[in-house]
């Protein structure tokens, strides 16, 4: 198993884990497969790296923010989330952006 595919399992596992209300012993006892050990380690991992957020289909996406100069518009920034691009302009609202953001990784 590669580690990409390791990883993807354990976000998966840890996905499940979250949403079965379960504690990890209970949870691991109907999962033969998983050492709770095993669950603490991934859980304190991703804790660590803020990488699994319960509830939802989690993924590092490349983000690429570049500035734009527009004659008209002034200057702006362009946010490349995977295939998309969002253009950013002065005065722009940080929460809205935020959630756009979050929406596009769950549909990427």
């Amino acid at each position: 198993m590669t580690k990409a595919e390791r990883q993807a399992l354990w976000e998966t596992r840890i996905a499940e884990y979250k949403k079965s209300g379960q504690s990890v012993k209970e949870w691991c006892s109907s999962h033969e497969d998983v050492n709770p050990k095993q669950l603490w380690y991934w859980l304190r991992k991703y804790k660590n790296q803020d990488a699994v957020s319960p509830g939802n289909s989690n993924r590092w996406l490349p983000v690429k923010i570049t500035e734009q100069a527009s004659i008209e518009q002034g200057h702006a920034l362009l946010v490349n989330v995977g295939p998309v691009s969002i253009e950013v302009k002065p005065g722009f609202d940080p929460a809205l952006l935020s959630q756009v953001v979050k929406a596009l990784v769950a549909l990427c």
